[in-house]
């Protein structure tokens, strides 16, 4: 590996160091070798994945650190957050020559794990490392992992568990909590340690006129693109708490996430989340809100002399979220149902499509398909309201016509994925995987590395479609 430690150049007192505690036992669960090559690990370091994704091999070029942070949780300000249970342990060059961070999760208590054990347990860890390599393969930007290791060693969670260990990938790991904290906290950093965001993250920033405001819109903008991917493939994050966003637009930290299978916009899939504040429809605003408390930490950056004008411009910065939000919302969304973005009538026949499905509790990702293989009568026979269905059906017909079809078939084709990652296709793996057997966990990660393509020797049924209603659901929570 290249390394490329920064992080440790700024003021010490944003994070500690500390040496992982590795687990007992620690035995292979899954290595991503095609990232592993993407970071130009070598042969002597592919043949120590374990050791190394199981905390017990660190290097001499970085001191393994803990982050502090803070942050707002479920809209109420938590005080002092950080790395409660992760460490970073490199930062390396992959072989586009960005810094990407490794950072090691489950690797024992830190100053910042508020009395909790510092340890991850093999259920959490098999659904993060499974959906940031899904969200990778669908095209959006997401937290991935060159591998995981399981253990011996029992942690307590509602019951006793499979402790476990996984390395994760980012292009970045500065979140808007960092802000929260420096402000609170130790203001005086806060100057130093943005010059080092835009140097790192936003160079460009740097040569304009107001580079903090710059910046400043570049972070909203990647923010609102990030969200109209989770929309369009219809990923609910689970827990956008202002620690759990970053500043480059990358997803991080979505352990209690789901992929929507009937279409529901209220769906709650983190069922931590007892107010509903983070179901799938909610996701946009509060991104939105997020970044609004983000943008009140840079107010002390002002200039001396135009402090009220500045902040008129942060307010003005805020303003590209939505228009950045709905350009590729719209976009993709014409993408998936192979309409010409120009015409006047086609995101409003989308939204009728969408309807549909919301009423007819129709599947989400297998509703897309079909359409796109224009098994319009399949549909239409799911449907209670077959007008419904008919009236969608007339216009959509008459907005392709005279178009270049073929032209958005093949759009359609690159916008719809034929698999994601549901919840009983991860627990069906969880649960063998807890008797010691990965290979569905091997078998789900063949299968997500090509989501748009039809895999016939790969899939199985249940990849396909919501489970029968009499199934009970899969809980997932802020429990891991």
């Amino acid at each position: 590996m290249q390394f490329n430690s920064r992080y440790p150049s700024l003021d010490a007192k944003l994070y500690h160091e500390q040496m992982p505690a590795p687990l007992k036992g620690a035995k292979a669960g899954h290595f991503n070798e095609a990232l592993a090559d993407q970071l130009q690990w070598s042969d002597e370091e592919k043949a120590q994945w374990v050791e190394i994704c199981s905390g017990q091999k660190t290097f001499p070029e970085f001191h393994p650190l803990a982050m502090v942070y803070a942050g707002h949780q479920f809209g109420q300000w938590a005080g002092q957050l950080g790395d409660g249970r992760g460490l970073l342990i490199a930062q390396v060059l992959d072989r586009q020559g960005q810094t990407i961070d490794l950072h090691l999760k489950g690797a024992g208590s830190t100053p910042y794990s508020r009395m909790g054990d510092g340890r991850a347990v093999l259920r959490s860890v098999i659904r993060e490392y499974l959906a940031g390599h899904a969200l990778n393969s669908l095209g959006v930007p997401s937290s991935n992992s060159v591998g995981f290791t399981s253990s011996t060693q029992g942690v307590q969670r509602e019951t006793l568990e499979l402790g476990a260990m996984m390395l994760r990938t980012s292009d970045c790991h500065i979140r808007l909590g960092h802000f929260e904290w420096i402000n609170q906290y130790q203001p005086d950093l806060l100057a130093e340690f943005t010059q080092k965001c835009l140097a790192w993250h936003y160079p460009e920033c740097l040569d304009s006129e107001q580079p903090i405001l710059a910046f400043a819109t570049k972070v909203i903008q990647n923010t609102a693109v990030m969200i109209a991917k989770w929309q369009l493939v219809g990923f609910a994050h689970g827990v956008m708490n202002t620690d759990n966003l970053n500043i480059t637009g990358s997803t991080l930290d979505f352990g209690p996430y789901g992929f929507m299978e009937r279409f529901r916009p209220n769906w709650i899939n983190n069922h931590s989340d007892y107010n509903a504040r983070y179901t799938y429809q909610n996701q946009p605003s509060i991104a939105h809100w997020n970044l609004w408390n983000w943008l009140n930490n840079l107010i002390p950056l002002a200039p001396l002399e135009n402090k009220e004008q500045f902040k008129q411009d942060l307010v003005q910065c805020l303003e590209h979220f939505e228009p950045t939000f709905l350009e590729h919302y719209t976009h993709g969304l014409c993408q998936k149902l192979g309409l010409p973005t120009f015409h006047k009538d086609s995101f409003d026949c989308g939204m009728a499509f969408l309807n549909i499905l919301q009423s007819e509790q129709l599947d989400y990702t297998d509703s897309f398909i079909r359409l796109q293989n224009k098994q319009y009568e399949e549909i239409k026979d799911d449907c209670l309201d077959r007008r419904q269905f008919e009236s969608f059906l007339t216009q959509y017909e008459s907005i392709r016509e005279k178009q270049n079809i073929a032209e958005l078939d093949t759009e359609m084709k690159q916008a719809n994925p034929v698999y994601t990652l549901r919840n009983h296709m991860a627990q069906k793996a969880i649960e063998l995987a807890e008797r010691n057997d990965f290979s569905e966990v091997n078998r789900l990660f063949k299968l997500l590395s090509q989501p748009f393509t039809k895999q016939t020797d790969l899939e199985q049924a249940e990849d396909l479609a919501p489970l029968p209603s009499d199934f009970p659901e899969v809980m997932v929570s802020c429990s891991s």
